[in-house]
């Protein structure tokens, strides 16, 4: 019985996971700067509005689309996000210009805060307690693998056909497929144990310091994934000796190495301390993205693209995982709290790209740097908790 019901567990979970590479989506923001840039003879400030027309969504809607799923239920928001994904993506590839690009992207945000408030904890339910950070950080190796494949997809589509663009078409038939498989698989989800949440009832939690910190973590993670991702390529060609093409799709190795640092993570977190895992990881972090600033040699810059990825792979699931599982009856209301501060994508790019029109982009990407000093920080908070018995008890 018990093999049996493993095997329908992950039976489950597979379309779910699946949500999760359309979430990846959102990383075609990168690719959409560079092209755009060029394309429109855009400046680095307004070329950085394309990351923000994404993630700007994730601090307005992230707590309402929580509070609504306390309602309706995880999966049909997850099959709504996919939906809306969907049709952002679509739009720009039957009409290109600047306004529809930036449209498609605004709703291509939308699409993904939805995804990504609901599909966490989506995933939470179907999955055993003992496997969730597990699979947590197995989820954003599936995230990645996305990531990771659309820089090459757009370059190939751009090299074989002439239009790049083709990579919306594919991504955009792949979302409606994923909310056609998960609508179709029966899925038992968690009923609130407590009553309906708020907004109140939300925010209110921001007033318990160790939640805020982690929140605050999650911005500035998000900002350092989307802050390599959206600036690497100007950097590159800039001070790393590479071609237009080659550092566009230097970004695939960020990608590859959070896939390769999500997968060992998904097996390494089955017997390690979360805490010093996390620690370990802000380290490894900020000594990456210091050598990449600063040592610019193309082999080198590429080499510390994929160790950084590795290094930052785990961070989300990581800082997710030790506050829901801190918090657990509250999850609805932790997962919209965090997903809202993805934003950090839409505000850490604006930020790098006003400082490099000012001074330099190497300049600018010192900010990825102080992103990962927070981190560090909050790992040294988090494993302070987690061994004080009287902040335990205060909870």
């Amino acid at each position: 019985m018990t093999t049996l019901s493993a095997k329908k567990n992950y039976i489950t979970a597979t379309p779910v996971l699946f949500s999760f590479f359309v979430m990846s989506f959102c990383d075609l923001a990168g690719i959409g700067v560079d092209n755009a840039k060029a394309d429109f003879q855009l400046n680095n400030t307004l070329a950085q509005l394309i990351p923000s027309a994404i993630f700007v969504w994730f601090f307005l809607l992230s707590v309402p689309v929580g509070i609504w799923q306390d309602r309706i239920g995880k999966r049909n928001m997850v099959n709504i996000g996919m939906v809306v994904t969907a049709v952002g993506l679509l739009l720009p590839f039957f009409y290109y210009s600047f306004a529809m690009l930036i449209g498609g992207f605004v709703l291509l945000g939308i699409g993904n805060t939805i995804i990504q408030v609901s599909a966490n904890p989506l995933l939470i339910d179907v999955i055993p307690l003992k496997r969730q950070s597990s699979f947590l950080s197995f989820a954003q190796f599936v995230k990645a693998i996305g990531s990771m494949v659309a820089p090459w997809l757009a370059s190939w589509f751009a090299i074989r056909y002439g239009d790049w663009k083709l990579v919306f078409l594919t991504f955009g038939v792949f979302s409606m497929l994923a909310t056609l498989w998960l609508h179709l698989t029966p899925v038992a989800e968690s009923q609130p144990s407590e009553k309906r949440a708020t907004f109140g009832s939300a925010f209110s939690l921001l007033g318990i310091p160790f939640i805020l910190l982690m929140v605050v973590g999650i911005f500035f993670i998000v900002g350092i994934d989307v802050g390599i991702n959206a600036a690497s390529g100007q950097f590159l060609m800039e001070h790393g000796g590479l071609d237009a093409e080659p550092a566009k799709q230097a970004r695939s190795l960020y990608f590859f190495g959070k896939m390769v640092g999500t997968f060992g993570g998904a097996l390494l977190l089955t017997r390690l301390n979360p805490g010093r895992f996390l620690l370990g990881s802000g380290i490894a972090t900020l000594l990456t993205i210091l050598a990449f600033i600063w040592i610019p040699t193309p082999w080198a810059s590429l080499t510390l693209m994929f160790l950084t990825g590795m290094a930052a792979a785990n961070v989300f699931p990581l800082i997710f995982s030790l506050t829901v599982s801190r918090f657990q009856h509250r999850a609805n209301e932790i997962s919209g709290l965090m997903i809202m501060a993805v934003s950090g994508g839409a505000f850490i790019p604006l930020l790098i790209g006003k400082i490099a029109d000012i001074s330099n982009i190497r300049t600018g990407m010192m900010v990825l740097a102080g992103c990962a000093v927070y981190l560090i920080f909050i790992a040294m908070k988090a494993m302070k908790h987690n061994s004080d018995p009287k902040t335990a008890a205060d909870e």
